[in-house]
Order: structure tokens, then C-alpha cells, then sequence
């Protein structure tokens, strides 16, 4: 069985981070825009404000793709990154809706009285052995989102506090699934989610240290989720219960608003 790797940040919570809080000099908005590529071909960006566009290359920002909308939009009046799932979309402005669901994730921000969504179109290349990935952001105008938003998603102390709750809901799933003992990787990763999740090297230096928590926490979350649910094997009987599944569907929605939370700001 292959080894179990551990769910990274998306595409938008890295973007939308370092649309807040990262450096605006040209050598730094090049280092971010290669974390939020990663492993990722080159990104390619479609639907740019003209306006926005002309600016970001005038300040010698990067050359193109990600780095066009982290030079355009860095020190934005609001950016939030949302992950949203069918049935849980209500903070997702209408017009980006059915993208950002299939998709799973976009960037909104807001920038001189103008609101904007950036939705990652990814296409998968390659084998299961060496895949790659093809993305396209495309932007849209949107109407002005922060209400909705903060209705939704909530501060980032709601979400340390709701984290902390789930956190135990998880790990008593995990100890009633039993995981470990049929599952032959499960064993060291579920060792490795006792410790904290490392970000440090990904996310901006300026990241203050509750939402370096939550963020964390969260990714623990989501860790555990995909690692009760993963295959069936034999989980499936105690999976039946609709208490179990309930306990963890609920951990699951309180890893993705924590993640979401971490991303608000708003100046």
C-alpha cells in the first residue's frame, strides 16, 4: 500500500495568505508565487482587470500567472480564501458558485470599492507515478462579499474554539475505527498527528501565531478525516452507524471554516 501523504494547504488558502500578509518587493512576490505553484506547471491567469493588470507589471512585479494576481492584488481592503463543498457554498458570491463547488476552492478579494473571485481551473496530466498539473485562474467582478462572508465563515477565535471540540470528536473516531489495525500505513500517520503541522516554510513569515495555529490544527482535521475514510476495508461495518458518520462529517466542516477563517482579513 502506497504511503499515506497528509492533505497540503490548497491553491487558495497559500494565495489568499500571501495576498494579506506577503512582502510586495518583485524577488519576494517571485518566491510566492513558486509556493503557491509548488509542483504545479507554470499558472496561467484569464479574466485580469485590464487596469489591474497594466499595474501589476509597471511595479516589476513577476513576469505572468500567479504572480500577476499577487503583484495586482497584494494589500487588498479584504481577501478570503473559501472551500467550498456542494450544499455549502452560501458565502460564495452567485456568479463563481458552480465553479468554485466543482473546483473546491477560490480566492475572493475586495480593492478600491471592487470585488473579484479567482477560481483555479486545474487539469491532471501524466501518470499516478509522475502527475502534473495544468492551472488556469480564471477572475471574475463580483458583487462586494464581506457580509456574507463574515456570516458564514466567523472569526478566527470561533474557529480555534470549534477546532479544539472536533479535535477530540476525531480522535475518539479514530480509536473507535480502530484504523490502525487494518490499515498497514495508518499506524505512523496517525503518529505523526500528534505533533503540530509544519507550515512554517510555505506560508508568510508574517502570519501571526493564532492563525498558524488554526491553520495547524485544521490541516490535522482534514488529516484524520481522509485517513478514517480513505478505503473501506473494515471500517465499513462501524462506519454504518450514523452517529460515527455524522461525528466525523462534522469534523470535516470544522476543518474547512478553520482553514477559511485563517484566510479573512480585512483592513
Amino acid at each position: 500500500m502506497d504511503p499515506y501523504t497528509p492533505p497540503a494547504l490548497a491553491r487558495s488558502t497559500l494565495l489568499a495568505l500571501w495576498l494579506a500578509l506577503g512582502p510586495r518587493d518583485a524577488a519576494s512576490l517571485t518566491r510566492a508565487a513558486r509556493l503557491v505553484q509548488d509542483d504545479d506547471e507554470p499558472h496561467e491567469v484569464s479574466g485580469l482587470d485590464p487596469e489591474h493588470e497594466r499595474a501589476a507589471r509597471d511595479a516589476d512585479g513577476p513576469p505572468g500567472g500567479v504572480g500577476l494576481l499577487l503583484a495586482a492584488w497584494g494589500g487588498a481592503d479584504a481577501v478570503v480564501a473559501l472551500l467550498p463543498e456542494a450544499g455549502r457554498a452560501a458565502a460564495v458570491p452567485a456568479a463563481v458558485s458552480h465553479a468554485a463547488v466543482d473546483a473546491g476552492e477560490c480566492v475572493l478579494v475586495e480593492r478600491r470599492g471592487r470585488a473579484f473571485a479567482a477560481v483555479p481551473e486545474v487539469r491532471r496530466f501524466g501518470s499516478d507515478l509522475e502527475p502534473g498539473h495544468l492551472v488556469r485562474w480564471d477572475v471574475v467582478e463580483v458583487e462586494p462579499w464581506q457580509n456574507r462572508v463574515l456570516g458564514s465563515v466567523g472569526t478566527v477565535e470561533d474557529a480555534e474554539r470549534e477546532l479544539r471540540a472536533a479535535l477530540v470528536t476525531a480522535t475518539e473516531a479514530l480509536d473507535a475505527l480502530d484504523v490502525a489495525s487494518w490499515r498497514e500505513d495508518a499506524a505512523d500517520a496517525i503518529a505523526r498527528l500528534r505533533a503540530p503541522v509544519d507550515l512554517g516554510s510555505t506560508v508568510p513569515s508574517a502570519l501571526d501565531a493564532r492563525r498558524a495555529r488554526v491553520l495547524s490544527q485544521a490541516v490535522r482535521l482534514r488529516t484524520i478525516v481522509e485517513l478514517a475514510s480513505r478505503d473501506d476495508g473494515g471500517a465499513v461495518n462501524l462506519w454504518q452507524s450514523d452517529q460515527r458518520g455524522a461525528a466525523l462529517h462534522a469534523v470535516g466542516d470544522a476543518s474547512r471554516r478553520a482553514l477559511e477563517a485563517a484566510t479573512l482579513h480585512l483592513r
